[in-house]
């Protein structure tokens, strides 16, 4: 059969001429596109809304109405008297904060500490959930997963009474040691491996559990990638460098990012209980400090002043990191 020669007027037209006459035009306002009128959103997500009611009230009781007592800072604060009738005094108890040398032994103590548990603490999650997802039987994984979440669960009480009964002067360790002619003494009181004991103490109790955030982020990553590095003979070890800490990698960065904004806080509990056996001079940080200068001595002012530099500090070591994932092509925590 011929072919029926086209039109030269359907031949010449321009290609979007010849689109699909059912598809919608483009121009004008649709009925679908308009935006439905917030009681009507408010009433389609209610339920959504109030499961949200408990976290709101959370944070906005135990967090946001708090901040309002950072005026405390630049009060001579008198708890009879209250915020309203105690007198300002401006940057008196920054100033006198600044000159009191205890302050900036803990300012030193708490660097000190958070460097270390950076460089080793950080690490261990992300090697712990390297190592479980190489696990090839799920049971031994399951079973596995299960032994390192555990100690999270457990107060800072009884990890460092553990503790005092494996290292301490008549602890396990301790008397396995001295026994055979190594004489550490009692290394739960000995300042000089204090920093090392709380940093391991920290990667045991909760290891485990910040494994679990890179596990969830493993299990993204498509397993062609993996089966495609392995039929080119790339081994466990070119795999993960190659494909698992790639796809990893803007969690990584964005936990970071947000530890160098807590970098200031390195476990009040934790300290507290410690820091009579090893003494002030290695276990006071910023925030035992605050505690012991603020609400066991009543220095309300210079203890407010203490914590709301700590958090300025903090906000900005999290702007600029964020400002610098930017930079290296990361999402960070925010835009």
């Amino acid at each position: 059969m011929a072919s029926v020669p086209a039109s030269p007027r359907l031949a010449s037209a321009p290609p979007e001429a010849t689109r699909d006459a059912t598809a919608p035009p483009t121009g004008g306002n649709r009925t679908g596109s308009k935006r439905k009128p917030l009681r009507h959103r408010l009433r389609r997500d209610r339920m959504l809304l109030l499961l949200c009611v408990p976290g709101i009230l959370y944070f906005a009781v135990f967090f946001y109405l708090p901040l309002a007592g950072n005026i405390i800072a630049f009060q001579d604060y008198q708890p009879y008297l209250g915020f309203r009738q105690s007198p300002f005094v401006g940057w008196t108890n920054f100033t006198a904060l600044l000159a009191e040398p205890e302050f900036w032994s803990a300012v030193w103590n708490t660097l000190e500490i958070s460097t270390v548990q950076l460089i080793l603490y950080f690490p261990a999650p992300i090697a712990l959930a390297l190592f479980l997802n190489s696990l090839i039987s799920n049971r031994t994984r399951r079973l596995m997963q299960t032994v390192v979440y555990l100690p999270h669960f457990l107060s800072w009480v009884v990890v460092v009474g553990m503790f005092r009964q494996v290292f301490g002067g008549a602890g396990t360790v301790s008397s396995y040691l001295n026994d055979h002619g190594v004489h550490v003494g009692n290394l739960m009181n000995n300042p000089d491996t204090f920093i090392l004991l709380i940093t391991s103490q920290a990667i045991w109790k909760d290891a485990g559990w910040g494994a679990i955030i890179f596990l969830a982020a493993m299990a993204s990553i498509d397993n062609s990638l993996y089966e495609s590095a392995a039929m080119d003979g790339a081994g466990w070890l070119r795999r993960m460098w190659h494909i698992t800490l790639p796809g990893i990698r803007p969690v990584m960065i964005m936990l970071l990012i947000l530890r160098l904004g807590d970098i200031l806080s390195v476990g009040f509990e934790q300290l507290l209980l410690q820091r009579d056996a090893v003494g002030t001079g290695a276990a006071e940080v910023l925030d035992t400090y605050v505690y012991f200068h603020g609400v066991v001595d009543g220095d309300w002012g210079m203890s407010t002043a203490a914590g709301l530099m700590k958090g300025v500090i903090g906000f900005i070591l999290i702007v600029l990191a964020n400002k610098l994932a930017h930079r290296l092509g990361e999402q960070g925590v925010y835009r």
